[in-house]
């Protein structure tokens, strides 16, 4: 067993790292015209997302939990929400200055997560910082299944219309600006619990 913990490629690291290869696949189908190559975005990114849910319960089932998979995996769904908001940045959808606050909130966590993990003071993901990555993936998929409803037009043009409007209007920057809010309270959470460790005192 312990050899296996040490394998750098056991299941729920390659799911991760197919995750990681998955975030610019998905990125060019959304980004090309046509309802078919969105849709195939939209189950590219449920793929994506599903190895997520996957992969972090065979670790725990078969305890095949390595280090580098404890760093490799919250960065994998960072990388994939990121793309996401950026994407629906460029598209005119998204306020770019919520989601530089979301990337500052994940490249600080991040950075210390690794810092941490290199001094052997490995950092269990909290609850809440999981209900904000649930949170996250539901509002992105959310969004994306919008923007494929509105290219396809499956319920007639009018519906197509009041899908577009939607996608610009105030309520969507005010559910982005709930997303951003729970987001940087979980860095500010993380920031707050590991203050001892980050003064630089071990106990």
């Amino acid at each position: 067993m312990k050899a296996q913990q040490e394998s750098f490629l056991t299941i729920p690291n390659q799911l991760t790292l197919l995750r990681i290869l998955l975030v610019p696949v998905f990125v060019f189908l959304l980004l090309q015209d046509g309802a078919m190559m969105k849709l195939i975005g939209v189950v590219v990114f449920t793929v994506a997302s599903l190895t997520d849910l996957y992969d972090g319960w065979h670790a725990r089932r078969f305890n095949v939990v390595t280090r580098i998979g404890a760093f490799l995996d919250p960065l994998a769904d960072k990388l994939l929400i990121t793309a996401a908001f950026l994407v629906y940045v460029w598209m005119g959808y998204l306020e770019l200055w919520m989601v530089l606050l979301v990337v500052v909130r994940d490249v600080v966590v991040t950075a210390l997560r690794s810092w941490a993990e290199h001094r052997d003071h490995p950092v269990v993901t909290s609850r809440q910082a999981k209900y904000k990555t649930f949170l996250q993936n539901l509002f992105a998929y959310l969004v994306m299944v919008l923007i494929f409803l509105r290219e396809a037009a499956p319920f007639g043009t009018a519906s197509a219309e009041a899908i577009g409007r939607f996608l610009v209007s105030p309520v969507l920057d005010w559910i982005m600006l709930l997303v951003t809010a729970v987001t940087v309270s979980t860095g500010i959470s993380y920031l707050i619990d590991n203050r001892a460790f980050i003064a630089g005192k071990r106990g």
